[in-house]
């Protein structure tokens, strides 16, 4: 009877493969979960720095800027001076680092027709203004794909912001012939004219999740790979290769030959139990025989 050394390693190593499996799976799915949780809150801080950084923009324009920059150049509007275009255009410069964030400033009732609120941004303003709400976070279906977005209302909190959008007639000529007089203007101190909402793809936070991912699952591969490596040598010297010199005394018993060597007993561990016992099975045989000899 041939015993082949790699018999118990392989059902070992099977196992051992399919338990690997089913951890690897059930690790991998908790941890995108979790990771994909992470990466939200990421995109979701760095979309209120974001904000922070246009409010910010805005006030630096409407206190610094506006005192001492004048609105009308050579017959045309300054747009420098409006914090709005200040903050846009600062965002633009900070996209180059974030690329995937898109920033807008919609407004129900716009100078520039290019802020005018869409109906999905126009009733994110609605809501600010019956309520009182602070911050508003969803998710919205686009062409392009699914999108995360972040709003925050925009207040009239400066008084200086009327000189351009309480009535056509105080409002600089510049203005009213770049924009004309039907757009802008009516809007009063501490009132919520639109909103501010940064979008990112929710891709991007499901991509951050899946490259961490897999990243935690190839370190776990490896580490169990190197474990499966240490455990099958301890298997082969601490069991494969004592069994199989049980193995291979029991066949010579078997076929007559009683002069084996013993078993080699160390410890106290049920390998060396059961050699200490097969020492005596064939010791005992071995006086039976003789004695049915005599």
């Amino acid at each position: 009877m041939k015993l082949s050394t790699w018999r118990l390693a392989s059902k070992f190593n099977l196992v051992f493969l399919l338990v690997f499996a089913i951890s690897i799976a059930g690790a991998g799915a908790i941890f995108n979960a979790i990771l994909q949780q992470q990466a939200r809150q990421i995109v979701t801080g760095n979309a209120r720095l974001m904000m922070e950084n246009a409010l910010a923009i805005r006030k630096y324009t409407s206190k610094q800027i506006q005192p001492i920059l004048p609105t009308d150049h050579n017959g045309r509007f300054v747009a420098q001076t409006v914090p709005a275009y200040s903050a846009k255009q600062s965002f633009e410069y900070l996209r180059k680092q974030y690329p995937d964030f898109f920033y807008r400033e919609a407004v129900l009732n716009p100078t520039n027709p290019d802020d005018v609120a869409l109906a999905w941004e126009a009733n994110i303003v609605s809501r600010f203004q019956k309520g009182d709400e602070k911050e508003i976070v969803g998710m919205r279906d686009t062409p392009q794909g699914r999108y995360f977005y972040m709003s925050r209302p925009l207040r009239v909190t400066e008084q200086s912001c009327l000189k351009c959008h309480s009535v056509p007639s105080v409002a600089p000529a510049a203005m009213i012939r770049d924009y004309g007089d039907k757009r802008g203007f009516n809007w009063k101190l501490h009132s919520v004219i639109g909103a501010q909402v940064v979008s990112v793809p929710v891709s991007v936070p499901e991509r951050m999740a899946r490259n961490v991912t897999a990243l935690m699952m190839g370190s776990l591969a490896g580490i169990l790979l190197v474990t499966l490596v240490i455990l099958n040598l301890m298997l082969r010297q601490i069991v494969v290769a004592p069994v199989k010199k049980l193995a291979h005394s029991a066949d010579e018993i078997s076929k007559g030959n009683l002069e084996v060597e013993d078993l080699p007993v160390n410890g106290q561990d049920e390998i060396a139990v059961l050699s200490g016992s097969f020492n005596r099975m064939q010791r005992s045989l071995k006086q039976a025989i003789q004695m049915l000899d005599e």
